[in-house]
């Protein structure tokens, strides 16, 4: 293959992007290939997950105080208590288990033009909580305390570009949260660095376009979480982009839909707003507390399970990966119960593709309220009436559904935590309704060039309505 490299002030960047996401043929070939490759490296990648006991964890204690759980170093995270107060919801108090992770993490993804085609590079990646156990995994996907080598293992491939990169070369470097309904504060580092082309790439890695790993995104469990949130932040939408093959109204309202100049239903500022205003407004306490005192769930043979038996339980693994920084360590994860849901409905407005956002208040949040996804709910934990627009979503005829694909949550922190992401046309009549605002992709683009505005359920969904280009 023929390398070239074209600095990144050459063109802007949402051009460069927009045309990657049109290929569908990268450098190394076409999505045949990769999937023979991604099949040879979950072939030669060996691994191992038992069940283990919450009470024997090995390099874990359990506080005879508190009843926290956390690693002997002091790092990685804890598994605590929090006591949850919403004032005026229709839930207004409740306690429960979360996980303590104050450090930040990195996750990045390198990209590289060959051809005059920007390539990302990704690696197949086992996780403990994976289900099949190989995912589709970023560049770099590390906590603090792995790339400052807590475990005493092997460097992390890649992370010196990320923790000091060029300035001129980073496409996208913001913080984003994470599940604040699972983790206490918890935030990554989400970058896009872009290299020379003669890098070395490493067994385990390969280049793909941007095309490809969103026509990957509709593969059942194969794009991680951690590579889903990097592309939402991908700076695609812009004037005039190159996004679209087709010309159908649903492609046209799109590719409108990603140019700023085509306006929305509500101007930018007034989003912000109403979500500034929501967060001023809106009173939440969520205080820490020791996970002995949690009340409604109990620890018993080796694990904490809700009263009621929903939600999610706190277990323990033993863990063998040759492949890894570590070949073998053991750890809790926290395994929800049933799958979940979240979809965006959208509809064109005006000729220009709106979806429709909630601000949706999560404990762990840092700032109380984010932009969430139309539905987001597991239909197990609602056993009485159920979420607004569950019902409509789940139910939509097969035209009206233009993505639906069961993809997982990390499974560094998460055991077999599945997910459905949809994408639905909407029905009937189009107010806004209360606690709920169309927005724009260019405006969702927008936001995520900042921090704490779209969690990260909303994210996966904008990396899929791009795919759906």
């Amino acid at each position: 293959m023929t390398a070239s490299f074209s600095l990144p002030d050459v063109e802007p960047a949402h051009r460069r992007l927009a045309r990657s996401a049109l290929s569908r043929r990268s450098a190394a070939g076409e999505l045949m290939a990769f999937h023979e490759w991604f099949a040879a490296e979950s072939r030669r990648t060996s691994f191992e997950v038992r069940p283990a006991s919450l009470d024997g964890l090995s390099g874990w204690h359990t506080d005879p105080g508190t009843g926290n759980i956390g690693h002997e170093s002091g790092k990685f995270f804890t598994v605590e208590g929090l006591d949850v107060e919403v004032l005026g919801a229709a839930r207004p108090r409740w306690q429960q288990p979360i996980i303590v992770q104050p450090e930040v993490g990195i996750l990045g993804i390198l990209v590289a033009e060959f051809d005059g085609v920007l390539h990302a590079l990704v690696q197949a990646k086992f996780e403990p909580g994976n289900v099949g156990g190989m995912q589709l995994s970023p560049t770099v996907q590390a906590t603090r305390s792995n790339f400052t080598a807590v475990h005493g293992g092997r460097a992390v491939p890649y992370i010196e570009f990320f923790r000091d990169p060029v300035p001129d070369r980073v496409l996208a470097d913001v913080l984003q949260s994470e599940q604040g309904t699972w983790f206490y504060r918890k935030r990554n580092r989400n970058m896009v660095v872009e290299v020379d082309p003669d890098l070395e790439v490493r067994d385990g890695f390969r280049w793909v376009t941007v095309g490809q790993l969103h026509r990957l995104l509709g593969v059942d469990g194969l794009v991680n979480m951690d590579t889903r949130t990097v592309l939402s932040c991908l700076p695609i939408a812009g004037p005039g982009p190159i996004v679209g093959r087709g010309t159908g109204p649903y492609l046209r309202a799109l590719r409108a839909s990603f140019d700023p100049a085509s306006g929305g239903a509500h101007q930018l500022p007034e989003l912000l707003s109403w979500v500034t205003g929501l967060r001023a407004t809106t009173d939440v306490t969520a205080r820490r507390i020791p996970l002995a005192e949690v009340r409604g769930w109990s620890r018993t043979d080796g694990r904490i399970t809700h009263d009621d038996g929903r939600f999610f339980d706190v277990v323990g693994v033993d863990v063998r990966a040759p492949g890894r920084e570590v070949g073998g360590w053991q750890q809790p994860l926290l395994r929800p119960v049933g799958t979940g849901v979240a979809a965006f409905l959208v509809r064109d407005i005006g000729g220009v593709l709106h979806v429709l956002v909630q601000a949706r208040i999560e404990p762990g949040f840092h700032d109380v309220v984010e932009l969430a996804p139309t539905v987001q709910a597991t239909p197990t934990n609602h056993p009485g009436a159920p979420p607004a627009f569950l019902d409509e979503v789940l139910s939509a005829s097969a035209d009206r559904v233009r993505f639906d694909t069961l993809l997982a949550e990390e499974g560094g922190r998460f055991d077999h935590a599945l997910t459905r992401y949809l994408l639905v046309d909407a029905v009937g009549p189009d107010p806004d309704l209360p606690g709920h605002r169309w927005v724009a992709a260019h405006q969702l683009a927008e936001l995520l060039h900042h921090s704490n505005y779209l969690n990260i359920e909303a994210r996966t969904l904008v990396a899929c309505l791009y795919s759906t280009s």
